[in-house]
């Protein structure tokens, strides 16, 4: 089945970086969830008050800069946060990233610095990060619906 995204999605992308943006217009014909584009481009006002709130963990967030989205699976008409769609999401983003040769990091995978070159799906690297801050005593931070640009 393929998926399109919607005008209010276009729009959330307006003055996001374009290789980004045109990962994701390419992911959503890739993916096998439909997703939508809830945030790209943040005002800093925006950004404090997410932060304020504990949704975000740093007022130096690349939504700043238009170097991030947010997007949000749906079922049906239905909006879901359930984890298992957006590792979904994310593989279609890798292949999408690889043919646009985006480097992105994954907000539920923050130990892979460029998702197009991890070998495994992405619920291995959301499962690989989990892993990981637990054996440092550490508590995982999970943002599956954030994209980033990487280093």
């Amino acid at each position: 089945m393929s998926f399109r995204l919607s005008q209010r999605s276009f729009d959330k992308l307006e003055g996001v970086n374009e290789q980004l943006a045109t990962t994701v217009k390419l992911a959503i014909l890739l993916t096998k969830v439909d997703f939508g584009v809830i945030c790209g481009l943040r005002t800093m006002e925006e950004q404090r008050v997410l932060v304020d709130k504990g949704a975000s963990k740093t007022m130096r967030s690349k939504h700043l800069d238009g170097n991030a989205v947010d997007l949000m699976a749906y079922i049906g008409s239905r909006a879901s946060w359930e984890l298992n769609l957006y590792d979904d999401i994310a593989d279609a983003m890798k292949q999408a990233a690889v043919e646009t040769g985006a480097v992105l990091r994954w907000g539920a995978a923050w130990h892979v610095p460029d998702i197009r070159r991890y070998d495994g799906t992405m619920e291995d690297a959301m499962n690989g990060y989990v892993d990981l801050r637990r054996s440092q005593g550490k508590r995982p931070f999970i943002d599956g619906p954030h994209f980033e640009i990487g280093e």
